[in-house]
């Protein structure tokens, strides 16, 4: 062999000490893409679905109905708002049985939800209920905890709400903005729609992503854009796109949502994208995916790193069979909204509907992810080797559940295992643990703080579901 083809073939084999370095400082890392993953062996990204809990709202009130939809649940302090449409459409006249309403409902723990009765909307010559809006922007109303520092008391709350009608063609359809102190009593923030580029005829969102210093918004748009033929008539399929904006009125950077070559051409009706609280670098959506055929919905997951090239996983995650009532025409969205509820340290909690319209209300029902527990870096016995990354801290912690065994090497830049921190002289770890320390004979990983570093993850049945370094 020429030194030429010598020297080639040790560049082609050599872990790349011209990779790019990771700066992870003390960012969680979960494991639902290959972002941190050099190579791996005998591992696979595994979704994990979550587990079906009890009903927790029912929309039976003569106000609300079987079409009742487009829920968002916002943690707020130790209070848990619900927002939602209440509508109903009456079978034996085939139409809607009273106009689109936004109701609001709370709750003190995420499982038992009231009404309160909040005197500002008159239904049939009373105020005793829980409508807040009534009128245009209610079919599909959005609103979010607004955590932006320099945000002003009384816009504490935000929201998207749809202007124009898609189904009557006669005004071109648009997004308008909204604003609130104490998330009961509502206001728009101008006359003007602040979005027009899309349909709207979904549940259309936004949030304000702290990484970015910035708010985001993800709402529907038609690939095939509209034509004149019948006024506003969208073309193509539903698809997702986002823009951002620093003052939530004028919005810039507009995209739409991909999913890499390989990723096939899907409908998606909502999108329910936030950034995960444990995480806030990663943007997590609970799409749902619409099938035309059947007029069936199923919500699927994906995430994202820069807000507009997303992982998409094609398998349901709550499927049509899922308990109950979730097969019929438009019956299993996803909600907007995760929640850790009181106590819960070891579960997330989402919600999704069912039982669109049939009697005597559509419902939501709870269901729970273990904690950062969408997707797991999975091996009956197998490894993954880190890019070279720098980290802050003195200990590496690990969410993973370890039927058998799992240890982690450090390995210097060129995947050269550094003493004291072999797998040999790793404690093994076996068990179900949410943020458990990795000890070595080599003592605190504080030596290694800021030096470049591979890591390389035996795992034998093991799910590692992620990774953070701390003080």
């Amino acid at each position: 062999m020429s030194k030429h083809l010598l020297w080639l073939v040790l560049l082609l084999c050599t872990p790349a000490m011209a990779a790019d370095v990771i700066p992870l400082g003390m960012k969680r890392e979960l494991f639902v893409d290959e972002h941190l993953i050099a190579s791996k062996s005998g591992v696979e990204l595994k979704l994990h679905k979550p587990q079906a809990q009890e009903v927790a709202l029912v929309c039976d009130a003569p106000w609300e109905g079987n079409t009742s939809g487009y829920f968002t649940l916002i943690q707020d302090g130790d209070l848990y708002r619900c927002y939602y449409r209440g509508t109903h459409f009456d079978e034996k006249l085939k139409k809607s049985a009273h106009e689109e309403l936004t109701c609001y409902a709370e709750s003190r723990d995420g499982i038992t939800w009231t009404k309160p009765k909040l005197g500002l909307v008159e239904f049939q010559g009373s105020k005793e209920n829980n409508i807040i809006l009534v009128g245009e922007g209610c079919h599909n109303f959005t609103p979010f905890l607004d955590t932006n520092p320099n945000c002003p008391p009384e816009s504490r709350f935000k929201a998207l709400a749809g202007m124009g009608d898609n189904t009557t063609r006669k005004q071109k359809p648009s997004l308008q903005a909204w604003h609130s102190a104490d998330g009961v009593r509502w206001s728009r923030m101008r006359e003007q729609p602040v979005i027009d580029a899309g349909a709207f005829d979904s549940q259309n969102l936004a949030f304000y992503d702290a990484e970015i210093g910035a708010y985001r918004a993800y709402w529907r748009y038609f690939t095939g854009g509209y034509t004149d033929e019948r006024g506003w008539k969208p073309k193509g399929v539903r698809a997702i796109r986002t823009a951002v904006s620093k003052d939530f009125l004028s919005w810039e950077k507009f995209n739409n949502l991909t999913y890499g070559p390989d990723a096939p051409e899907v409908q998606l009706y909502t999108n329910a994208v936030r950034p995960y609280f444990r995480a806030p670098h990663l943007l997590l959506g609970f799409p749902t995916r619409y099938e035309a055929k059947h007029e069936q919905v199923e919500p699927v997951f994906m995430t994202s790193r820069d807000g507009v090239n997303f992982k998409r996983w094609e398998e349901p995650l709550i499927p049509i069979t899922a308990p109950k009532d979730r097969d019929g025409n438009r019956s299993n969205y996803m909600t907007n909204g995760l929640l850790q509820l009181p106590g819960s340290d070891r579960e997330l909690s989402v919600y999704a509907t069912e039982a669109y319209y049939a009697g005597p209300g559509s419902r939501i029902r709870r269901f729970t992810f273990r904690m950062d527990g969408f997707v797991s870096a999975s091996a009956e016995d197998g490894e993954i080797i880190t890019k070279p990354l720098t980290f802050t801290g003195s200990k590496l912690m690990l969410n993973l559940v370890s039927q058998v065994e799992t240890r982690v090497e450090v390995q210097d830049e060129t995947g050269k295992a550094i003493p004291g921190f072999t797998l040999e002289d790793c404690t093994p770890l076996n068990g179900d643990f949410i943020d458990q320390a990795v000890t070595w004979k080599g003592g605190s990983l504080e030596k290694l703080a800021g030096r470049p570093v591979r890591l390389r993850f035996h795992l034998i049945e093991a799910d590692l579901f992620a990774m953070q370094f701390v003080r």
